[in-house]
């Protein structure tokens, strides 16, 4: 199908300086201190187009040239057995994962599909560098699947320690490959190795936080919900390891506020983190714009320690403008901590509730907001968003599944120019 291209331009949160965006540009290059920018699309009203296909039907505010094979959007619906549990009467949980019952088609279980599908669409076709993605295991899967479904170069860092979140219902084309870091070392090692590769102008970093792409991919399980809700939600919940999925929640939030049709934006954002990796929670409990220090050392024993491993980020986008210090701040939101034996007792009962299982992520989220409601921080007759970023795996994986070894495994002490070497050796 022909695809015309979104119209945007980009603007610093910072000093809300707008200009156009020339290419792969990740922050504003005329602003002097650390800030997101975000995409304002011509289209200021909220337009679902039921022409296009899964997530691509909310195009109109994504930062794309294109559409790609093969991919589905959240699913939201209003809940019954969760929502009786916790006595609320207008929870909706919107879902991102594998449960064909609900219609969620999400074959990597996860929403970093919605994050792929947005940022490799945002590329030129005609691009000829290698993208670079760094991972801690979810983002690597969705991405892997999504380059390989449409035969877009890739570069994956992961730990080695993660290489079994690299499942896929049948072999990867050889266009994606996948470099580790060794036994023991963290994602902020696997950062460190992709951008080593991002010196050399045969590749580019796709960004993390900083692009817009991936945000507003991110963002779509607040439109999926608002389809549903009809109206922008009071409380929104979601488990963190960088905190960009509830960034982008947030700015979607206000886009639908200026839209003028779904009320004003007054969605408190909660966050959640899994203790003892709490590096976001002590800073918010501190009233801190900067986040404590943590060592290497410490940072890689508190994320071992933890179920969600995916939610062990020790440089989360918290404290540059427009992060997660001043969306918490401008929502009036807050941050709660879940323990791994929380974990499992939400992953139960929501089982037991809704019918599916969640990632241990998902079941942080539950979590909070179970203790929200205990505390009378939401109110029962409030408009509540559960954003669950992934489940349905085991039923994903039943259908059979092969595992994508890495090409190489390299220490994040290697020089610049041997690991630049090593995989350009690879294509």
């Amino acid at each position: 199908m022909f695809f015309k291209k979104t119209k945007y331009h980009l603007m610093n949160v910072a000093d809300s300086r707008e200009f156009e965006d020339t290419g792969w540009m990740l922050n504003d290059p005329a602003c002097g201190s650390p800030s997101l920018i975000r995409a304002v699309y011509e289209n200021r009203h909220f337009n679902p187009r039921d022409e296009l296909d899964g997530i691509y039907r909310y195009s109109d505010w994504l930062p794309i040239s294109r559409t790609l094979r093969r991919s589905c959007a959240p699913v939201t619906y209003k809940s019954k057995g969760l929502a009786a549990f916790l006595g609320l009467e207008n929870l909706y949980i919107t879902f991102s994962g594998w449960n064909p019952r609900i219609g969620a088609k999400m074959r990597t279980g996860s929403f970093k599909e919605t994050e792929a599908y947005s940022v490799l669409a945002r590329m030129n076709p005609a691009e000829r560098k290698i993208l670079v993605v760094q991972s801690a295991g979810n983002t690597a899967r969705a991405f892997a699947q999504v380059c390989s479904d449409n035969r877009i170069p890739i570069v994956i860092c992961i730990p080695e320690d993660k290489k079994q979140d690299l499942w896929f219902r049948k072999p990867l084309r050889k266009c994606v490959k996948v470099i580790a870091v060794p036994h023991g070392c963290d994602y902020y090692d696997a950062i460190a190795l992709g951008e080593k590769l991002a010196a050399n102008d045969k590749f580019m970093l796709e960004g993390g936080a900083r692009n817009v792409a991936r945000r507003d991919g991110m963002g779509t399980t607040v439109l999926s919900c608002v389809e549903q809700m009809g109206r922008i939600p009071d409380a929104y919940f979601q488990a963190v390891g960088s905190g960009t999925g509830a960034i982008a929640a947030w700015e979607n939030a206000c886009r639908l506020a200026a839209d003028g049709r779904f009320g004003e934006n007054k969605m408190r954002i909660y966050v959640a983190q899994n203790e003892p990796f709490t590096l976001i929670y002590d800073a918010w409990k501190a009233d801190s714009r900067d986040l404590p220090d943590l060592d290497a050392e410490t940072g890689r024993r508190n994320a071992d320690m933890i179920l969600g491993s995916v939610l062990a980020n020790r440089k989360p986008p918290y404290s540059i403008a427009g992060g997660l210090y001043d969306v918490l701040k401008a929502s009036g939101g807050d941050c709660y901590l879940a323990s791994n034996n929380d974990i499992v007792y939400w992953l139960l009962q929501f089982r037991n509730r809704e019918g599916y299982d969640l990632l241990p992520a998902s079941c942080v989220a539950v979590s909070a907001l179970a203790q929200a409601v205990k505390e009378g921080a939401v109110r029962r007759d409030e408009y509540i968003m559960l954003n669950c970023t992934g489940g349905g795996t085991l039923g994903a994986m039943a259908r059979g599944y092969v595992c994508k070894e890495p090409d190489l495994v390299l220490s994040p002490d290697t020089p610049s120019d041997e690991v630049i070497k090593a995989v350009l050796g690879l294509f």
